[in-house]
């Protein structure tokens, strides 16, 4: 009979819950929650920079290096061949070895453009520098 306990005598009823199931299904609910929640935090995950009481100020604008689709280079809005943004990279450098430069590249332009651009500034010393982009929604 379902609910008793077969002994000698009279036949009991169990009134303990069998809390194996339970812990079971909760078990499985914590995993499920643990690894979902890596995925959404991975999504998700701001970054908090440090900060300083004191400061030099802001810096000023970053120089940039503008790729158009047609392979034409621009340095601080100024157009330049390859050879003069080289030169005027390892100028910079040696003025304020702490720099940044900020690639700006046409959607349509080749990835190799882009990356040959990335080595000349390594070439030249630049330590930091980004890649600019356009938001999602912006035209």
């Amino acid at each position: 009979m379902a609910g008793t306990m077969a002994g000698v005598g009279r036949a009991k009823t169990i009134s303990a819950i069998n809390v194996t199931p339970l812990v079971d299904v909760c078990l499985v609910l914590l995993v499920i929650l643990m690894v979902a929640s890596t995925y959404i935090v991975a999504q998700t995950l701001k970054v908090s920079l440090p900060r300083a009481k004191m400061s030099d100020g802001t810096a000023e604008k970053p120089n940039t290096v503008q790729l158009f689709k047609s392979g034409e280079l621009r340095w601080n809005e100024q157009p330049v061949s390859e050879q003069d943004l080289q030169g005027r990279m390892k100028e910079a450098v040696t003025s304020d070895p702490e720099i940044s430069v900020v690639i700006s590249a046409d959607k349509e332009a080749a990835h190799g453009q882009v990356v040959h651009v990335m080595d000349l500034a390594k070439v030249a010393g630049v330590t930091k520098f980004a890649i600019n982009v356009m938001q999602v929604g912006g035209e």
